[in-house]
């Protein structure tokens, strides 16, 4: 049987070709004999830990990231259990190369390199028949579904069914962070066309070619969408990725309190940017509640992080106006202010009385900020004149460039540590390498959601919530930053070490479970020992009994 128990295992030389049983060259002689194997691979059984060394020694041969990325690509589609154990033998060399930055350029290019699928494609043509479609799919207890429409993939725009890479690589990561078994795990994107005239002119463009349909032709289509996924898999949670602003915020208001669902660009962004905010006050020493964010963008991601900031100072005492008076917006048409009439529903609690403001350095001069975080998606915004503001301001001046990939970075660790004279505050989206400046070696940390959905997915499975609330990703922020050591803190590093990931993700999963069983969302009794309970379920991969 499968690891699901859904399928009967194949034999003979198919054992080779399915990703989810296949052992390839560690096959046993007596298994190779029993299974009809004998001839089909070189005489000599390896062991796991060899494979893991060969694949090591394969991609150290490759001279850019793509081509490691299509040969873990590779890997995955025919050896699901040594793809993971590649992946947790080096969280923090592999993680870049599996999502960010590299599945920026992959997705870029997704339909000029695909190789084998991966997940469903649901376009909008198959509307009406959604839940029949998704039938079809092996697996019957599915805990986790990443759903795109491929619309603002990262910040690079809209890539159509380009943007599967994004919920692909999001879900090995649940499984190589936080051990949710990656046969629970299901990469969707729905097809509603494209708006790139790029990818509508490419020959080799694989989606639908057709503008993106918009308003309740749409909503109804994701409708049926969610309806499907909750008759089908009862116990799944919904995790939106990379939709668009129009859609991103109203999908999430209509399902968030009748589904156990969230949108990560939303929150947990916004749980990782306030996890960073924790950790960089323990470095200056201030509360949070003294603390004023001016925001470099004006989207969902920017109205999110500083909602949960402004949640997050509540609890210290602050009332919901006070906090949401700390937190400014900026975006291309300038400062948010009420007198502008372009303000939406959703940016409305952070724009404030005051006289228009055109420049980012003359809003920094004006609202006095003790953090600026970019989630413009446009680099090299935060300049010289940015920065040296903020240190004229600011002792310890919280710089946090959040844009992903790389090449959207409003700023790099190097230029924040320089112009800054050392004093910057700095965690970035993207990863950066060691700086070292004025006789310091400083570590950026990486504001990466990396350190919340998975162990976010972990609680949810560990629980089965029914929900997932906003109080959630505070705890999970909280949890993040208490992992931060004085030797980080020397460091200039607000998150915990990458490579201690599954470490960190299971103990802000125990957190966020203890929230969630405090509040009654459990659908399981309360273990005596929440850790265990959720070490005992965390994936390890080992090649499953035939």
């Amino acid at each position: 049987m499968s690891q699901s128990g859904t399928q009967p295992a194949p034999s003979g030389p198919s054992l080779l070709h399915d990703p989810v049983f296949n052992r390839g060259s560690a096959f046993s002689s007596e298994d190779r004999a029993r299974l009809g194997l004998e001839g089909f691979l070189p005489p000599t059984a390896d062991t796991l830990e060899t494979q893991v060394a060969r694949i090591h020694l394969q991609l150290s041969i490759l001279d850019n990231d793509l081509q490691k990325y299509l040969l873990l690509s590779d890997l995955q589609a025919r050896n699901e259990t040594l793809f993971y154990a590649v992946l947790m033998s080096d969280p923090a060399v592999f993680m870049p190369l599996v999502y960010t930055p590299t599945v920026g350029e992959a997705c870029q290019k997704y339909d000029h390199v695909l190789r084998a699928t991966r997940g469903m494609y649901l376009p909008i043509t198959m509307k009406g028949r959604l839940k029949e479609v998704m039938s079809h799919w092996p697996q019957r207890d599915v805990r986790f579904i990443v759903v795109t429409d491929g619309e603002r993939i990262l910040g690079l725009g809209d890539l159509g069914v380009n943007g599967m890479g994004i919920p692909v690589g999001k879900l090995a990561l649940y499984s190589v962070c936080a051990g949710v078994p990656p046969e629970m795990t299901l990469p969707i994107t729905l097809d509603v066309g494209t708006n790139n005239g790029t990818l509508l002119d490419d020959p080799l463009y694989l989606g639908l070619r057709q503008n993106r349909v918009r308003g309740a032709e749409y909503d109804a289509f994701i409708a049926e969408f969610v309806a499907a996924v909750t008759e089908l898999f009862p116990l799944c949670c919904l995790q939106w990725e990379d939709f668009a602003n129009i859609n991103a915020v109203p999908i999430l208001e209509r399902y968030r309190d009748q589904i156990c669902t969230y949108n990560d660009d939303i929150q947990g962004t916004a749980a990782v940017a306030v996890a960073g905010i924790y950790g960089a006050l323990k470095l200056s020493g201030e509360k949070l509640t003294d603390q004023t964010f001016l925001f470099l963008g004006g989207g969902s991601a920017a109205t999110g992080i500083a909602e949960l900031i402004s949640q997050a100072m509540v609890l210290e005492g602050a009332t919901i106006e006070e906090a949401r008076a700390r937190n400014w917006l900026f975006d291309v048409n300038g400062l948010m202010v009420n007198s502008r009439t372009d303000i939406a529903g959703f940016q409305k609690p952070f724009a404030h009385d005051h006289a228009p403001v055109s420049s980012f350095v003359e809003a920094i001069e004006a609202i006095r900020p003790t953090g600026i975080v970019g989630v413009s998606t446009v680099p090299k915004l935060f300049n010289q004149a940015v920065i040296e503001a903020m240190a004229t301001i600011n002792a310890r001046p919280i710089i946090f460039p959040y844009s992903n990939p790389t090449s959207r970075s409003e700023c790099t660790a190097e230029e924040a540590y320089r112009w800054s004279n050392g004093q910057a505050i700095f965690a970035s989206g993207s990863p950066f390498p060691p700086v070292e400046f004025g006789g310091k070696r400083f570590v950026p940390g990486q504001g990466n959601n990396v350190y919340i959905f998975p162990a976010m997915g972990m609680a949810v499975l560990a629980t089965q919530s029914t929900r997932v609330t906003e109080d959630m990703f505070i705890v999970a922020a909280k949890a993040v930053a208490e992992q931060v050591t004085p030797d980080d803190l020397a460091l200039g590093l607000i998150y915990p070490p990458q490579r201690d990931i599954r470490k960190a993700s299971l103990h802000v999963a125990a957190r966020i479970a203890e929230l969630i069983f405090d509040k009654g969302l459990a659908r399981v009794p309360r273990p005596a020992d929440i850790e265990a309970h959720i070490n005992e379920l965390a994936y390890i991969p080992r090649y499953p009994t035939i």
